[in-house]
């Protein structure tokens, strides 16, 4: 979700790690909406941007059965981690949530029913 960010339209986005691509899936600014999902925490309403991080389970239990649902939480981590990071290399605040309604963020940002979110992590400018 990208809601203030020089060079970059206003709307949702989904990465698409085929072609190392940002698609564009809507226009329209939907970080009041998710963080009223997000039990009303601010900093994603306030942040520049909102990461959701998905799952679809089905991928990796398909290969590795039950153990595929640890080594999914296992890569949300990884991923989660990578983005602090690169917040810090940018000089960027972030923070992890986890605390929201998967159904309501499904809808706001128009999911498909396998994927399920893990995170949304809001990026931003850091307060003075």
């Amino acid at each position: 979700m990208v809601g203030d960010v020089d060079n970059l339209e206003v709307g949702i986005y989904k990465y698409r790690p085929e072609s190392h691509e940002l698609i564009r899936l809507g226009d329209s600014d939907v970080r009041s909406e998710l963080a009223s999902a997000a039990l009303g925490q601010a900093y994603v309403e306030k942040g520049a941007i909102d990461i959701v991080i998905a799952a679809v389970y089905e991928r990796t239990t398909r290969k590795y059965g039950s153990w595929g649902v640890r080594y999914v939480h296992m890569e949300a981590g990884h991923v989660a981690q990578n983005i602090y990071l690169q917040a810090v290399a940018l000089d960027l605040g972030t923070v992890t949530i986890g605390a929201f309604s998967d159904e309501r963020v499904k809808d706001i940002l128009g999911m498909p029913e396998s994927e399920v979110p893990l995170y949304i992590i809001p990026v931003g400018r850091k307060k003075a």
